[in-house]
């Protein structure tokens, strides 16, 4: 959509040829969304055109320069609308002039306007709103298809925080995993505004999917030939990084909920089940931090020397 009135001409920002919008703020309403963490500010309604409209249910702001970049790399058409304060505009005049050809907006906007419109006042000086990916369901012969490939999997099991989701996501992008499963239970955190952020990208090298039953789908793992290992803060053992498992199955890793760690009915469903050792002095590590331990230690692939 193109923004109300004359479309102000791209100015160049610097030696670079990058270009930005002229500084030039917009006046944006509040709207009611419900802010996701205690910093964050009320979302503001981003306008679309003449009018300012409240944000879709379908609609996702991503925050920070690598988010934003890495969705463009990846798909830039799907950038509806972008804003961003006077520093980090000149860094982007190759996505501002692509948005421009297309006749979206694109506006510098100041530093309170933009918090609103991220509706979090951890922007990282830019917002791009795009379309919710919706989250697909797999089938036993897309399964069956990743076990023959030999490609990891990382399940997780009612990881409640957004934040712990994003940081999660950002290490299995690090390290190569190919797509995250999520259950769909009220209880499990979603890839929302809050999660992108932390992932910083990340999420845009992942494939995201969502199963109605756990159990059963870690049981259909198995049968298609997983080796099902489920994290638990002790009774599990861990050796050293061999790859002889990796070189016989491919491995789908469960990690349980932040307090209540994996449910019953899915440890009894794995194949077996790993414990990170510690000194004993503090019970478990965070998720997110667990979850790097552990993929790299199972499902990172080797480097080629």
């Amino acid at each position: 959509m193109s923004p109300s009135g004359p479309r102000p001409t791209p100015r160049p920002a610097d030696a670079s040829g990058e270009f930005v919008a002229p500084a030039r703020g917009i006046r944006l309403r509040g709207s009611s969304e419900r802010p996701d963490e205690p910093d964050e500010v009320p979302a503001a309604a981003a306008p679309t055109g003449s009018r300012s409209a409240p944000a879709r249910h379908d609609e996702l702001r991503l925050c920070g320069l690598a988010a934003v970049k890495a969705r463009f790399a990846r798909d830039p058409n799907s950038i509806k609308r972008l804003f961003f304060d006077r520093e980090t505009g000149q860094r982007v005049g190759a996505i501002c002039r692509v948005l421009a050809r297309e006749k979206k907006v694109y506006r510098q906007v100041e530093p309170d306007e933009l918090a609103k419109i991220a509706g979090s006042i951890h922007h990282g000086g830019i917002v791009a709103v795009v379309y919710l990916p919706p989250l697909r369901t797999p089938t036993g012969e897309g399964v069956r298809g990743w076990a023959k490939r030999g490609e990891a999997l990382l399940i997780l099991d009612r990881i409640g925080n957004a934040h712990n989701l994003g940081a999660v996501a950002r290490t299995a992008a690090f390290f190569g995993v190919p797509r995250l499963v999520i259950p769909d239970d009220p209880g499990a955190a979603r890839p929302n505004d809050a999660a992108y952020r932390v992932a910083e990208g990340g999420f845009e090298h992942l494939e995201v999917w969502r199963v109605p039953d756990l159990v059963g789908f870690v049981r259909e793992l198995a049968h298609a030939g997983f080796d099902v290992v489920g994290a638990a803060t002790r009774g599990g053992k861990l050796g050293g990084k061999t790859g002889d498992v990796k070189a016989s199955k491919p491995v789908a890793l469960i990690l349980g909920n932040e307090e209540q760690g994996l449910a019953p009915d899915v440890v009894a469903a794995c194949s077996r089940v790993v414990t990170i050792p510690g000194t004993g002095a503090i019970e478990s590590l965070n998720v997110s931090v667990a979850a790097a331990v552990l993929m790299w230690e199972l499902l990172a692939k080797p480097r080629e020397k």
